[in-house]
């Protein structure tokens, strides 16, 4: 982001986590974000915006010459500590999911600005898995079937893996997967 006033360059950098931040619900997360100008600066204001997919940015804080401005719907959650513009969310809620966007003006000679969107996932942790059989009693004779279902409550991107001995099992003759 290059502005130019009264033949003056000044450049004010943003730079934030270029691939998508995943946290876990129930904790904090820290989104790191640093800047640097070369202009002689009067006023820093740093502003967080939250949008969803589908829905228009929300003002969540920002901070004027280190004065932080809360919403106050969203103050106990969201943090900052300016000068530095990183922004700390917690505790993390499923509904935190989507891009959180921020912003940093420098008043000086003019004012030159920059922003940038990161991108947040929340994961929610696996729980016990519980496993049901069916004939109830586990006992099969030689010739009948079992039906094993392992189910979990919760948890975000849940993969199954069946094992004998310690070892995976694979489809074939003896088992099938669904």
């Amino acid at each position: 982001f290059f502005h130019f006033y009264s033949g003056i360059c000044s450049a004010l950098k943003l730079t934030v986590p270029s691939h998508t931040i995943h946290g876990i619900e129930g904790q904090p997360l820290h989104l790191s974000v640093d800047y640097n100008f070369n202009a002689t600066a009067s006023e820093i204001q740093i502003i967080w915006l939250f949008e969803r997919s589908q829905s228009n940015p929300k003002y969540l804080l920002g901070s004027v010459n280190q004065r932080v401005v809360p919403d106050l719907e969203y103050q106990h959650k969201f943090t900052l500590m300016p000068p530095n513009a990183s922004l700390r969310i917690n505790p993390l809620h499923l509904s935190d999911e989507g891009n959180y966007i921020v912003k940093v003006n420098v008043r000086g000679n003019g004012t030159i600005a920059a922003s940038q969107k990161i991108q947040v996932a929340v994961d929610v942790p696996v729980t016990k898995p519980t496993v049901h059989t069916e004939p109830s009693s586990g006992v099969v004779e030689y010739v009948g079937n079992i039906t094993l279902k392992c189910t979990v409550d919760r948890g975000t991107r849940v993969a199954y893996q069946w094992m004998k001995n310690g070892k995976r099992l694979h489809a074939g003759p003896n088992y099938t997967f669904s």
